[in-house]
């Protein structure tokens, strides 16, 4: 089941291209038309859309920009729907739509779902939602990482359940590998800060600081650096209040408040007002006398002594230090110091942690080792499957004696804590196993197998990536591919049987062929013909569907070079009746 279908695209001033819609089919859709008509500009396109390189060469002469604008049919759960949406982009009814504007002094602008976007998201998207395999466009298949992605799901659960164990096993070998590798790269940082706050907790045990003491010793040492005056002023006080002994002659207030009491005493039972105030000048001479009594025991009780101030000021002299480099006060002295018995006792802790995580590691190291052992041996003998089908079907695409093969193997390296222990050897590894997985062809008997980026030609790299495609549909998560010329070099038979596989292949994908050859377009459902078009100045090229009569004038033209040959027509019927009889 197709999830993303390319419905259509609208290209406007690009090449030999004045403005045409692209309609294609959910199947298999077959591009065709006469050399030079414009077909490579229909793959330019999509290339376009899909974040290539812009090539301001591309514009249309005479136009200031050329737009490639694409509509999208895809699930709003898949990768790429969810990326466009983080984007920003709108889906329109479920459909993404994408377009790509290139000036003709080099400017390009992307917009997903009505947003602009950096071009580099419509590369991410392609990732997810277009194969393109042309003569020199062979990017997915040329990359061993999409190799061994194919590879492991072709191989099925027998790779996908130790390789979720290890994904797991790895991820969380990353996460303790680099707690491990802060506390032991940072250990002499960590022991410079533990002997900072030792020292600071020592010097803060030897002062022995109480909250609020720093305060109390500020007063005490104002009171005793004033001490004589505070008695002088206090004798004097009382001396005032309470009299003089040695003047028994002299006025004091606790003596003229007495006698002003014993005046309004004895006229009080004649008003009750001047009774009030004789209550209130009792009450004060009693306030004097305690006042009084205060003063006296003040000025006997006052310290004077020179050393207890000394004491003060060594005390608060020692405090002063521990403010000035723990905290304002001697509260916040002593919660810094609360803090920062508790961060050494973490740093205290961190070998006890480096033992745990070390031992860890270790154990994650053989874990890992077990499964990728497991991943290599299922990854083996999903490869010797996978490369014979892959050489059956090329057998039926004009290469009998081409062989597929897959090279699965490990790079040792020399230190072992830096790999891991698979079959006895300590090798490189990743966060999908210890395998480098690359696909080797030998196009001929004697030939030696080497990558298919260098052991393949351009029409023998298509067809093996068509033949790669159709043993593995329906377990590519790659909704739609493109194939350019994937027929150079074959006719007749052969070219059946690869339009026989592209039909194939559109059972469960959607597949968009250029092509020159009648056996390949007679199996496509959705048959489209650029043409040229000549006004005496002007070249233009458009996109029609064929159907019906209009598709068997133009198959007969790729067959005999003649629209209406009747050998030519009869031949065309044949292969449609042919295609329709051998999907």
């Amino acid at each position: 089941m197709v999830v993303s279908v390319l419905e259509e695209m609208r290209i406007r001033s690009l090449g030999v291209i004045d403005d045409a819609v692209v309609e294609l089919s959910p199947g298999f859709t077959a591009v065709t038309g006469e050399t030079g008509a414009g077909k490579t500009m229909v793959v330019t396109s999509l290339g376009l859309l899909l974040g290539g390189r812009a090539d301001p060469a591309l514009v249309r002469v005479g136009a200031k920009a050329a737009v490639v604008e694409g509509r999208i049919v895809v699930d709003r759960a898949s990768p790429a729907a969810v990326r466009a949406e983080e984007a920003g982009a709108e889906l329109d009814d479920g459909a993404l739509l994408v377009s790509r504007t290139l000036s003709a002094e080099g400017r390009s602008r992307a917009h997903v779902g009505g947003r602009g976007v950096p071009v580099g998201l419509l590369g991410e998207l392609a990732d997810d939602l277009v194969a393109v395999h042309g003569q020199t466009d062979q990017q997915g298949l040329l990359r061993p990482a999409r190799q061994r992605a194919a590879l492991d799901r072709y191989a099925g659960d027998a790779v996908a359940a130790p390789l979720a164990k290890y994904t797991d096993a790895y991820r969380r070998l990353r996460a303790v590998a680099a707690e491990l590798d802060e506390l032991t790269t940072r250990a002499r940082e960590r022991a410079q800060e533990a002997d900072l706050l030792r020292f600071g907790l020592d010097e803060i045990a030897a002062v022995e600081p109480r909250a609020g003491e720093d305060a109390e010793l500020a007063a005490e040492a104002e009171r005793l650096g004033h001490a004589e005056s505070l008695a002088s002023a206090a004798t004097v006080a009382h001396a005032a209040l309470a009299g003089n002994p040695e003047d028994p002659e002299a006025l004091d207030a606790a003596s003229l408040v007495a006698a002003a009491h014993r005046a309004l005493e004895a006229v009080r039972s004649h008003d009750p007002a001047l009774a009030a105030l004789a209550d209130r000048a009792g009450e004060l001479g009693i306030l004097l006398r305690d006042v009084a009594g205060e003063l006296a025991g003040y000025a006997s009780d006052l310290d004077a002594d020179p050393r207890r101030l000394a004491a003060v000021e060594e005390r608060r002299a020692a405090l002063a230090h521990l403010t000035r480099k723990y905290g304002e006060d001697a509260a916040a002295v002593l919660a810094w110091a609360e803090r920062s018995a508790a961060r050494l006792g973490e740093l205290e802790g961190d070998d006890e942690r480096i033992a745990e995580l070390t031992a860890e590691r270790d154990a994650l190291r053989d874990e890992l080792g077990a499964l990728a052992r497991q991943l290599t041996d299922a990854r083996t003998e999903a490869a010797e499957r996978f490369a014979e089908a892959v050489t059956e079907e090329l057998a039926q695409l004009a290469m009998p004696h081409a062989r597929v093969s897959f090279d699965v193997r490990q790079n040792e390296v020399a230190d072992a804590d830096s790999g891991i222990e698979v079959g006895g050897r300590p090798v490189a590894y990743g966060p999908h196993g210890a395998d480098e997985v690359e696909l080797l062809l030998a196009p001929h008997p004697g030939a030696h197998p080497r990558p298919i980026a260098k052991g393949a030609s351009g029409g023998e790299l298509s067809r093996v990536m068509l033949a790669v495609e159709v043993v593995f549909a329906g377990s590519d998560p790659v909704p739609t591919y493109l194939f350019d010329e994937v027929d150079a070099g074959i006719g007749g038979r052969a070219a059946v049987e690869v339009g026989r596989r592209l039909a194939r292949l559109a059972r469960t994908a959607q597949v968009v062929v250029v092509t020159h050859l009648p056996q390949v377009a007679a199996f496509a459902d959705r048959h489209l013909v650029v043409e040229k078009t000549h006004d005496g100045l002007v070249t233009r090229s458009g996109v029609q569907a064929m159907e019906g009569e209009d598709r068997i004038r133009e198959l007969s033209r790729m067959l005999a070079g003649q629209e209406d040959s009747r050998l030519a027509r009869a031949h065309a019927e044949e292969l449609l009746e042919a295609a329709r009889a051998g999907r």
